[in-house]
């Protein structure tokens, strides 16, 4: 059984077209970094590829390489900005795995020793907050 086409329609793809708003963190050639509306805790970050691809199974090689690498930079930045203990780095892709936005992304969370993460209950945050959250980052960077 194969996989459902890309959809160019999904709401990261409307994000990468300047159609939809978002709070950018970091952007090169083949990726983008913006904070999540949902986060699950503060600081929390998406890592999409550019280029169209619904995840894991379907990304190209060399897309999936770019989106690690920033991956990585994100993880050390968010650490840093926000003096977290570690990091949470999440993949969903497909339904059973939890996909819920058919463009790959990559989850990237800033986490504490014994705090948990906040629950998904699908309420958007403050935009005020996720804006500094984004200088906050972005700071770090550079």
């Amino acid at each position: 059984m194969s996989a459902p086409a890309y959809d160019t329609d999904n709401v990261f793809a409307k994000i990468l077209r300047g159609e939809l708003p978002s709070h950018k963190v970091y952007e090169d050639d083949a990726t983008l970094v913006i904070m999540d509306i949902m986060p699950r805790g503060d600081g929390h970050v998406l890592v999409i590829p550019k280029a169209p691809s619904r995840n894991i199974f379907d990304i190209a090689e060399a897309d999936l390489h770019s989106v690690m690498t920033t991956v990585k930079k994100m993880a050390l930045a968010v650490k840093e900005a926000f003096g977290a203990d570690g990091t949470t780095i999440q993949q969903f892709s497909e339904p059973a795995g939890g996909q819920v936005v058919f463009h790959t992304h990559v989850h990237v969370i800033p986490r504490f020793d014994g705090v948990s993460l906040r629950a998904h209950t699908g309420e958007m945050a403050d935009n005020d907050a996720l804006a500094a959250h984004a200088e906050k980052i972005r700071a770090v960077l550079g």
